[in-house]
């Protein structure tokens, strides 16, 4: 078996194309597995460090203002699909699956073009424009949340599998977790806290007004923050500014390599609300404070957080809306009230599909023998 992966440019739409590939090596160890992205994209970080190779296209998304970069995107968005082509001609794969991002677009319009089955994945409650382009060329459509098929017109190839996560998410307990990285049994409630890889200006404002407001009061409270790296100077001089270093419960690190041993730790995640992220809170049943970013494509990410609100698993707090007084709130709120918190464990859980992996094999199994 040979397959092209197709998706990039954040983690969001990396980490699911990385999932799908480990699930087919598992399932077919000799298959042959390469990706396309960027040059500039997270793909050249993830995917080596995966032992997967990587083709690269050039291709990039429209600005929405008024800018000279749209004549080059009109210029790529007509020469990337030729370009997609030889690729295609030369790795002759038996299928090709994109996971989103503009980048997928080229390679998946050019494998309908030349008869080489393919499907995209969608993480994200709306549909981003690379999918909605391709929509009616793919064979199949697999969506993460229910809710896409109804902003799809190419409703009767959908097919809801849930998100894809590597093995490493949901292995180890609570308690495992919190021996493994040596939080003190005193600790009682840990709150975890981050705003992606790179960092988000007002989430580490909001979860260093936490520990100032909050944490600092409470001996049996741990929260731990990720800066992120290219906004941990400024949250750190922000956290020494109101002498939080010399806190025992507060902990502001630069990036977190291993989230899923974190996550397992905590009581309670403060988060952005990617799709990655959120399926991720669901296969732990961790109840969530979620501010999604208000700067992404189509605001999907508070569409992601109002599926989740809805359903009760989360609490929904816009950026518009953040203030010291708004983010104590809510932490109070869930970390006072233990019913509240296995409430909203129970509910999130619903939205896990642990079995995500297997149904997404099973549908490229299908599709090929079609």
């Amino acid at each position: 078996m040979r397959v092209l992966l197709t998706g990039g440019g954040t983690g969001g739409h990396v980490y699911p194309a990385l999932a799908i590939a480990d699930m087919i090596k598992m399932n077919h160890p000799d298959a042959e597995i390469a990706f396309v992205g960027t040059k500039r994209g997270i793909e050249n970080k993830l995917i080596p460090a995966a032992g997967y190779s990587l083709y690269h296209i050039e291709i990039q998304g429209i600005r929405r203002s008024l800018s000279p970069a749209n004549l080059k995107t009109a210029y790529l968005v007509a020469t990337s699909p030729r370009k997609a082509k030889k690729l295609i001609e030369e790795f002759k794969p038996d299928l090709v699956i994109g996971t989103g991002g503009y980048v997928c677009w080229p390679l998946l319009r050019a494998a309908s073009t030349m008869g080489v089955p393919s499907m995209v994945h969608e993480s994200n409650a709306l549909p981003g424009v690379a999918v909605r382009q391709v929509q009616k060329r793919v064979d199949v459509i697999l969506t993460n949340f229910e809710e896409t098929a109804k902003l799809l017109k190419a409703k009767d190839r959908v097919v809801n599998v849930g998100n894809p996560l590597r093995k490493s998410c949901g292995t180890i307990s609570r308690e495992e977790a919190r021996k493994k990285l040596g939080i003190p049994a005193e600790k009682r409630f840990v709150i975890l806290s981050f705003g992606g890889s790179l960092g988000a200006p007002r989430l580490n404002e909001a979860a260093i007004d936490v520990m100032r407001d909050y944490v600092r009061s409470r001996e049996d409270v741990l929260h731990i923050h990720s800066g992120g790296s290219r906004q941990y100077e400024n949250a750190k001089a922000l956290f020494d500014s109101y002498g939080l270093s010399e806190d025992r419960g507060c902990v502001l690190k630069d990036y977190i390599y291993d989230m899923p041993t974190y996550m397992a730790a905590a009581d309670l995640v403060i988060c952005r609300a990617g799709a990655m992220t959120l399926t991720e809170l669901a296969m732990m049943g961790k109840p969530a404070i979620l501010i999604p970013s208000p700067n992404v494509t189509d605001n999907h990410q508070y569409k992601n957080a109002k599926v989740l609100a809805d359903g009760e698993g989360a609490i929904l707090l816009e950026e518009k809306d953040l203030t010291a007084e708004s983010i104590c709130d809510a932490v109070r709120l869930v970390a006072e009230n233990e019913a509240l918190r296995k409430r909203m464990s129970e509910a999130v859980r619903r939205f896990a599909r642990a079995d995500a992996g297997r149904r997404i094999y099973e549908e490229i199994i299908t599709l090929l023998k079609k």
